[in-house]
């Protein structure tokens, strides 16, 4: 799935900041599996977010310019009988509308 693909990347795209081993930017969108010009709006994504990123030409790598972490993680679980009966699937939010019956005269 595209999810768990993307959640990796960003994992590791924050593991090699932290460690300032990115390389370029061309190093890092080839080793990230994207384009450099997707790299970039995944930075500024990250950027808006509040993620403090910033590069050095001397280092040639990206940096957080202060302690900072991302981490982004999925937990599948299967449910058991109490939890299932607790799902109602939106029916709470619209209770109004669902057991409305609407009349055009």
């Amino acid at each position: 799935m595209q999810i768990f693909k993307y959640i990796d990347r960003i994992n590791l795209l924050d593991k090699l900041i932290r460690q300032r081993r990115t390389g370029t930017p061309t190093d890092l969108a080839k080793r990230l599996g994207v384009s450099t010009s997707r790299l970039y709006v995944i930075i500024d994504q990250l950027k808006d977010m509040g993620a403090p990123i910033d590069y050095s030409r001397q280092l040639y790598s990206y940096y957080y310019k202060y302690e900072f972490s991302i981490f982004i993680s999925v937990t599948v679980k299967a449910l058991d009988k109490t939890n299932l009966c607790m799902i109602s699937g939106g029916q709470n939010f619209f209770p109004i509308i669902l057991n409305t019956t609407f009349f055009v005269e």
